[in-house]
């Protein structure tokens, strides 16, 4: 035990209050209290900045404020913590609230340290229909206590690493927006096409193969690279020049293989803006394509194609044929019927350009994401482990 700290049960240091589910006459159509509720929580840091239902005043309700801490308490949410609201919370959320002896971001840090979460993952796996805890569940976890002067330098301390890495993930957003902004400069709305391109189907001036039977349970750490559909989603940006993954050698037989250029698209997806999501494969080497993607083979830049697919042009093309209820899916026959704007190959090639010269820079800052946030996590565990 460090110097000076005691360890105190947490229900000795704060209390917890649950939400409240407002009957249907209490729901207001009319911006009037803002409502939470679970789909706000959707990660450990976010502070959400809008409501998604409204509902009169009642003293039924509980309430909180914006600087309340807020956890989630069933299912995949379990956990995860919501502040910078106020306004009525849900049954599905606890709110805490702390004595005069701790720091109220001191507690929403403690939250987040991988000791509570392993700990509060624990408890709710007992429940029989899905993940989730009460009050009475946490109340005896221990909590590190420090005197105040130090809690609030621990905060300060924390703070300024997550306020360094959100600053880097904003300068992330700036380049990806740049990048977008850069496509629509030389090349014009491809929805007015003002600079008069030539328009061609996709499968005009290439052809789209669906990916092979590959799995998660096909890979290993060392074999034939490849991609499956959910890295598209998950792990990649516009290009990629690597690989994440690999399968066994018996496989590549069979495996439908991406060149140098090739466009690999995410044929399934949980929605219509994520259907397509493309990644274009500028690897010196070939690559295998998993089940649920496609791959684009074309004459023209597969960084320009990757891109034209996240325009508005190609959304409400792939939005006429994207169909299913919880997952959407779409043919490599469809995409193929999809237009497209052709600009000379130069000029392609320019944007290309200085879409890798952007890419460069937003590696340089991932890397300092990743520095900053090992430091962050030791902290954490030095902390609160």
């Amino acid at each position: 035990m460090k110097e000076g700290w005691t360890y105190k049960k947490l229900g000795e240091v704060c209390d917890f209050q649950g939400g409240s589910q407002p009957p249907k006459n209490e729901w207001s159509k009319e911006p009037k209290i803002g409502y939470v509720r679970m789909l706000q929580i959707r990660d450990f840091t976010q502070n959400a900045t809008d409501y998604i239902e409204y509902v009169k005043e009642s003293k039924s309700l509980k309430y909180c404020n914006e600087d309340d801490i807020l956890i989630g308490r069933y299912g995949a949410s379990v956990g995860k913590i919501l502040s910078g609201l106020s306004g009525a919370y849900n049954v599905a959320i606890i709110k805490t609230i702390p004595r005069d002896i701790v720091n109220k971001n001191y507690i929403k840090y403690y939250f987040l340290s991988p000791y509570f979460q392993h700990n509060l993952l624990i408890v709710s796996q007992h429940r029989a229909a899905q993940a989730g805890f009460s009050k009475d569940d946490i109340v005896d976890f221990q909590i590190p206590c420090p005197p105040f002067a130090e809690q609030e330098r621990i905060v300060a301390e924390l703070d300024l690493l997550s306020s360094i890495i959100e600053k880097k993930k904003a300068q992330l957003k700036a380049y990806d927006q740049l990048a977008q902004s850069i496509f629509y400069d030389m090349f014009g709305d491809p929805i007015t096409n003002e600079k008069a391109w030539v328009v061609k189907k996709m499968g005009e001036i290439g052809e789209l193969q669906r990916g092979s039977g590959l799995s998660k349970k096909d890979l290993i750490e060392n074999g034939f690279p490849c991609i499956l559909y959910g890295q598209i989603h998950t792990k990649f940006g516009a290009y990629t020049k690597k690989h994440i993954a690999c399968i066994p050698q018996d496989l590549v037989r069979t495996a439908k293989i991406a060149h140098f250029g090739d466009v690999i698209m995410a044929i399934t997806s949980e929605d219509v803006e994520g259907s397509c999501k493309s990644v274009a494969w500028m690897g010196d080497y070939d690559i295998a394509i998993g089940s649920d993607a496609a791959i684009y083979r074309h004459n023209i830049n597969g960084i320009y194609v990757s891109y034209y697919t996240q325009t508005k042009a190609f959304y409400f093309e792939k939005a006429k044929y994207a169909n299913g209820f919880k997952v959407t899916h779409i043919s490599t026959k469809e995409i193929a019927t999809i237009p497209i704007p052709l600009p000379p190959l130069p000029l392609q090639q320019e944007f290309a350009d200085k879409v890798e010269a952007i890419e460069r820079q937003k590696s340089l800052i991932q890397q300092s994401i990743v520095e900053t946030q090992t430091l962050f996590d030791s902290r954490m565990d030095y902390w609160f482990g």
